[in-house]
Formats: structure tokens, C-alpha cells, sequence
């Protein structure tokens, strides 16, 4: 049997209908018909029967569609058991190296951070809980790709507009190949002012059974603490933690 022939048609395309929200926060019955390619009667009774499982939620004013709460539900718990299984090692971060560490998730083509805890310092870094950036820019989201296959790399930086965060963003695709060749020989991947200025990341992939990674830690703090020699060790610590990590989840 085909690949063709293992997919349920429908399915596929209520799937597409999701992800048509990734970029639009609400979206109308003949929008959603245009970014799927589906016949506007087709969609609606998808957007229909995905409303009446609360993964759509219609609004009453203006007729238009946004995700539904169901989905937020589903996703808290696909997050909470590795929320709470690296909640002791974000800490024992913190105390180590008293700079803020992030627990993140992949989510297509931008990260999401699922939880923050903060370095005992005064600087202020800017993402929180639930905070969505692009996977180029952060050193958790280089890690993350740094696990996967050339191909599928590609496919995200063709699907992706680099654009300019800080001076130091980059906006070359073969530059962020290369930082994620460097993340693959290290094990980890580094942010340098890249998404804020001043701010310094090292983020490291908690891998699954294959190899891959949708998740990831990162250390962030500013450059005048942040040195060479600092991030290096920030780094092999977090390869050892997120491998701990990895077989407390059955991974390995």
C-alpha cells in the first residue's frame, strides 16, 4: 500500500484548516477556503464539525473562526508531563548558573516557550510563558533543528522570511546552516544578541528515540556574563541534563 492510501482525505484536510490559523488569528469561512485550495461548501462543513469538537470557535459578532479552547486543553496536556519532569532541572539551572532558563516546544516553524524560571539578577528578558519566535533566531530552536535531516532543515528556512530582529540577527540561510552544523558537532546551539539586544542564549534538544527533538532548554543572560568559556560550560551541562532528561521520558 501507498503512503497515499494510509491518509483519510478528510482528515488531512481539517488538519490544513488548523494550520491555516498559524499565521491569522481569526479567519473567515471563504479566507480558510483560499488558503486550503478547499471548495468553500468543503470547508464549511469542516470548519463546521471541528467547531462542534471545540477545536473551532466561532465568533458571535463578526461570523469569523479562531482556534478553540479544546485545542488548548489537548495541548496542556501533551506538555504537562514534560513540564513536570523537567521542573527539577530548570531549578538545579537556575541555582547553578543563576541565569533565567527556558523550557520550549516546537511548534512548526516557531518555538513556543512552555515555561521560565527566572535568574535572580535585575535584567529583564523579555519572553514569558506562551511566547512564539521564529526557530531561526533562538539557540533553542537552532537546537532543535541542529536534530533533524538536511531536507527537512531546508524546507523550514525555505517556509521561513528571516527577517531582522537585531543587528546581529542573521538573515543568511547558509549562516544559520552553519551555526546549525556547529549546534550538531556540540551538542547545543548559541543565540548571540540575536533576538534581543544584550541577551545571550544556549539551548540544548531533549531528543525522542529517533534522535529528534521537539523539545529544548535553554540559559540566557546578558554578554557581560555570558562568556566564552561561561556558554561552553552552560552548554555541556544542559547535553547532560536534556540526556537525563531524554531517558526519564523512555526515550533512551
Amino acid at each position: 500500500m501507498s503512503k497515499e492510501g494510509k491518509t483519510i482525505q478528510s482528515v488531512d484536510r481539517a488538519i490544513a484548516i488548523l494550520r491555516s490559523f498559524e499565521q491569522n488569528e481569526e479567519l473567515g469561512v471563504t479566507e480558510i477556503s483560499k488558503i486550503t485550495e478547499l471548495h468553500k461548501s468543503t470547508a464549511f462543513n469542516l470548519i463546521s464539525t471541528l467547531e462542534k469538537a471545540g477545536l473551532l470557535a466561532k465568533e458571535p459578532n463578526s461570523g469569523r473562526y479562531r482556534l478553540g479552547m479544546e485545542l488548548f486543553r489537548l495541548g496542556t496536556m501533551v506538555n504537562a508531563n514534560i513540564r513536570a519532569i523537567c521542573e527539577p532541572y530548570l531549578e538545579m539551572l537556575v541555582n547553578e548558573f543563576s541565569e533565567t532558563v527556558n523550557l520550549v516546544a516546537r511548534n512548526d516553524l516557531l518555538v513556543i516557550y512552555l515555561d521560565k524560571k527566572d535568574s535572580p539578577h535585575s535584567m529583564r528578558i523579555s519572553t514569558e510563558e506562551g511566547t512564539r519566535l521564529p526557530m531561526y533566531i533562538t539557540a533553542v530552536g537552532k537546537a532543535m533543528m541542529s536534530t533533524l535531516s538536511d531536507d527537512e532543515i531546508k524546507d523550514i528556512l525555505k517556509n521561513v522570511r528571516l527577517m531582522k530582529f537585531t543587528e546581529y540577527t542573521l538573515t543568511d540561510k547558509e549562516e544559520v546552516k552553519l551555526q546549525i552544523q556547529a549546534a550538531r558537532e556540540k551538542g547545543y546551539a548559541e543565540d548571540l544578541q540575536e533576538y534581543e539586544n544584550g541577551l545571550t542564549c544556549v539551548g540544548a534538544p531533549i531528543r525522542d528515540h529517533t534522535g529528534r527533538a521537539n523539545y529544548a532548554i535553554s540559559v540566557s543572560g546578558p554578554n557581560s556574563r555570558m562568556t566564552k568559556d561561561v556558554r561552553k560550560k552552560i552548554g555541556e551541562r544542559l547535553v547532560e541534563l536534556t540526556t537525563q532528561i531524554s531517558k526519564k521520558l523512555g526515550y533512551y
